[in-house]
């Protein structure tokens, strides 16, 4: 019987040894691997459709396009600037609020309910994750848009439909999400760490902040990305609150005074009724796929820096 070759020195072509390649050859791979290459190829399709329906508005604005805070269809002026500083603010306002919230309830739910009630709080938070957005959406017009147009009626507010409304919103929809992928990630932390910080004196509270929680960063990062994701991605909720105010660009990015007038997203644009009257004209409607592709831009980003972040994290670990 031949000796085999140790793979570590043995040459690339030899590595595919009878066992790998009958495991190449197995049913159950070859679909999954036919499946892999069915959705990269559809998902490289589909962005690669949305670019090549936008080249009309690049080509016509450039970069202006970005810059620009100006849309009036009807003159052929296309800016993206305010929708662009609108998904910004109401995505901010939601993870300034959803995060911190959710990692506090996510402690409580995962260190000190106990473990019939923690699984009982548990199903009630993803229910609420269940909850179509448009009952969110109905529920901020009803009951959020007047609370916010009260409150803030003292400081100049004439509306309840503002930007700071559709970031209060998206965080209510996004906390259960937060909660428990934060929940899980606590969870999947060591026990050993835990009971080994207890051992040494720390309080529950002190190891949870020095044992638990440094391991669930990742957890806790990946919970806040798909919050964003979906903050970011949200339409019929954020349409039906938010204004939809054109051009609203304000003079001061860190100004708090527009978060309370009416304003408009990347979402609330697409999902508006301008999407139907732009198909007759090769110009709009390419400004219409050029805010898919910003979107698409801005959503990419967010998963490349958290996973540059966590990669980074654990580098230094």
């Amino acid at each position: 019987m031949p000796q085999s070759i140790p793979i570590q020195d043995s040459p690339p072509w030899a590595i595919l040894t009878a066992a790998r390649l009958r495991r190449l050859r197995d049913p159950w791979a070859i679909f999954a691997g036919g499946m892999l290459i069915l959705i990269g190829a559809l998902f490289l399709s589909a962005a690669t459709a949305v670019l090549w329906q936008s080249l009309p508005v690049w080509r016509h604005a450039g970069t202006d396009f970005i810059m620009n805070a100006e849309w009036f269809y009807r003159r052929e002026l296309f800016g993206a600037a305010a929708m662009i500083y609108g998904s910004a603010a109401v995505s901010a306002i939601a993870l300034l609020v959803a995060v911190p919230l959710g990692v506090l309830a996510a402690i409580c739910l995962s260190e000190y309910l106990p473990a019939r009630l923690r699984w009982s709080v548990k199903v009630l938070v993803e229910s609420l994750a269940a909850v179509p957005s448009v009952v969110y959406g109905l529920l901020g017009v009803l009951v959020l848009r007047e609370w916010v147009g009260v409150a803030f009626e003292p400081f100049g507010a004439w509306t309840g439909d503002t930007l700071l409304t559709a970031g209060l919103l998206l965080a209510l929809m996004v906390l259960p999400l937060v909660v428990t992928l934060s929940d899980d990630a606590l969870q999947a932390a060591g026990v050993n760490e835990r009971e080994a910080a207890r051992g040494l004196g720390l309080t529950r509270a002190e190891a949870i902040l020095h044992a638990a929680l440094p391991q669930a960063w990742p957890g806790i990062v990946a919970a806040s990305l798909l919050a964003l994701g979906r903050a970011l991605g949200e339409t019929i909720a954020v349409f039906l609150v938010v204004g939809r105010m054109d051009s609203q660009l304000p003079e001061r990015i860190f100004s708090g005074t527009p978060l309370v007038e009416p304003g408009q997203t990347l979402t609330s644009k697409l999902g508006g009724p301008e999407t139907h009257l732009a198909m007759g004209n090769a110009l709009h409607w390419g400004a219409i796929m050029g805010l898919c592709a910003v979107l698409f831009a801005m959503t990419s980003l967010c998963v490349l820096a958290a996973r540059a972040l966590q990669t980074r994290w654990r580098d230094g670990k």
